[in-house]
């Protein structure tokens, strides 16, 4: 940090710091001209209040030359939206960004928490990015199908989009909006995919379907790895559970369960789970389809 950053700093300081209810200040400079992470300021401040002593608001104005961006939150909803890990604002406020100000330790703790990245969110990221990355592969097979190559090749590039992730996510680090400058250094392979994809002098349905390939025998790899926290809340309950009751466990809570269904079936298909039909009612011929682990006996 320059003399007339500390400088910079030293006067927004002695400013802000006399408001009313001030727990934190999260600053990013813009080092490229114009920079998305600081919604085009030159400095983004982002600044936590206690509860109720603020409404959340914006402000921007030139100090100097300075282009400044203020983003008041409340306490909770910072709080709130860090934990969920998926908010990638926050994520890089508090990963790129310098603590300022913190009053009570509450910045430095949650960004502890985001760089040690605890087990269970790991795994709902990973569950989630592969449904996503499913859905978007089995897309593409649709398309070519239907010869909507354009389509296909739109699916496809977001499916290795979210392989990508998953490859940054296996090394235990947040994917950043960058993902593609971070696969770089993790999976080679993946980047080199993405590369055949949009460079290649093949016609757009060679490269798509070579790609397609690729994304198929991965499918196949990474299933177990990626859906690990299925397996687990199967076991840990020790009896067959509905996708509903899936949906609903604790653990679940941060994943996506959009294209729940489509991922259990491809388990149970590849033996990694069971699938167990339930009578709902003993004057009803219906069935209920539950999962269970493979330790576990069919019933109904």
């Amino acid at each position: 940090m320059n003399a007339n950053t500390l400088t910079r700093r030293e006067q927004i300081l002695s400013c802000l710091s006399q408001q009313n209810g001030l727990l934190g200040i999260v600053a990013i400079w813009d080092a490229n001209g114009f920079s998305v992470l600081t919604e085009g300021s030159d400095l983004l401040l982002v600044m936590v209040l206690e509860d109720g002593l603020a409404a959340p608001a914006t402000s921007h104005y030139i100090q100097e030359g300075v282009r400044i961006q203020e983003r008041r939150i409340s306490r909770s909803s910072f709080e709130t939206r860090a934990a969920s890990h998926e908010d990638r604002g926050i994520l890089h406020w508090m990963m790129q960004g310098d603590i300022w100000y913190d009053a009570e330790g509450m910045l430095a703790r949650i960004r502890m928490d985001l760089e040690n990245y605890p087990a269970i969110v790991k795994q709902q990221k990973m569950l989630t990015e592969f449904s996503l990355f499913t859905k978007r592969y089995l897309q593409c097979k649709d398309f070519l199908v239907e010869d909507q190559i354009l389509d296909a090749y739109s699916s496809i590039l977001r499916a290795i989009h979210h392989w990508a992730r998953i490859s940054v996510l296996e090394e235990g680090i947040h994917p950043e909006v960058t993902v593609w400058q971070q696969v770089r250094s993790y999976n080679a392979g993946v980047y080199k995919l993405y590369e055949e994809l949009t460079t290649s002098q093949e016609t757009l349905r060679q490269r798509v379907e070579l790609v397609l390939l690729a994304c198929e025998f991965s499918v196949m790899s990474k299933m177990e790895t990626c859906c690990s926290l299925l397996v687990r809340i199967l076991e840990e309950t020790g009896q067959p559970l509905s996708v509903q009751e899936l949906i609903n466990h604790p653990y679940m809570s941060g994943a996506s369960s959009s294209n729940l269904p489509l991922i259990l079936n491809k388990l149970a298909r590849k033996s990694i789970i069971r699938e167990v039909a339930v009578a709902t009612d003993a004057d009803c011929f219906d069935l209920e389809i539950k999962y269970s682990c493979n330790l576990l006996s069919p019933q109904g």
